[in-house]
């Protein structure tokens, strides 16, 4: 506790689900942000994609958008898609939000985001330096089914995740999260009986301050 007296909150970047925006995630983050209040503070960036046909509450202003498509304009987590279209762009917004608004301690990806942000911790343990993060929150995550992005799976991924998965998740089934677990050199999988959504209930609240203390007093390095 010593160093979060003299030092600042963590500070992460949230990568939202598949047809979800920065507006849109915050939103649905609300009881997140207010548990993490003090200890982390969460800032989101909107994928660089817009998702053709909008959605049921599109209002023109803030379409809902994706990080890549498994078919044209189109996302299915468990389509095995040969031709993956955006992620470099992707990947490449994720560098840019990292160096204009950063620092950033680490990430928190939901669904699609949480996807990215596994994406994004493979190559950061490969020295990538564009993504200068040292953790991350995975909540109802998946690894892509692309055989183009077979390579960000191909090693173990040393960088500390905490995997929050939801047994009732009707969208990204548990499964498959805690498949994208396996992927890391020790995961903390944190289960909740819930839906696909970011949980922030009391066990869960502790689950991620529990994971956040683990980096807080690195911040003065």
């Amino acid at each position: 506790a010593g160093a979060m007296s003299q030092g600042r909150p963590l500070r992460l970047l949230g990568l939202h689900g598949y047809r979800q925006s920065e507006r849109r995630f915050r939103q649905r983050t609300g009881a997140l942000r207010k548990a993490l209040r003090g200890r982390a503070e969460l800032v989101a960036v909107s994928a660089p994609h817009p998702v053709p046909g909008g959605g049921e509450d599109d209002d023109g202003d803030d379409p809902p958008r994706g990080w890549w498509f498994s078919g044209p304009g189109t996302f299915e987590a468990g389509e095995v898609a040969a031709a993956p279209a955006g992620l470099e762009e992707s990947l490449a917004a994720v560098a840019a939000a990292l160096a204009e608004h950063g620092p950033f301690d680490g990430l928190l990806g939901f669904s699609q985001g949480a996807a990215l942000a596994a994406m994004v911790c493979a190559l950061r343990a490969r020295g990538d330096p564009r993504f200068p993060v040292a953790f991350a929150i995975l909540v109802a995550g998946f690894a892509s089914r692309a055989p183009a992005h077979g390579h960000f799976y191909r090693e173990p991924i040393a960088l500390p995740t905490l995997h929050v998965v939801g047994d009732a998740d009707a969208v990204i089934a548990a499964p498959l999260s805690r498949e994208l677990a396996q992927h890391f050199v020790e995961p903390v999988v944190l289960t909740h009986p819930g839906g696909h959504f970011v949980p922030a209930a009391a066990p869960q609240k502790k689950a991620y301050l529990d994971f956040l203390d683990r980096f807080c007093a690195r911040q003065g390095q």
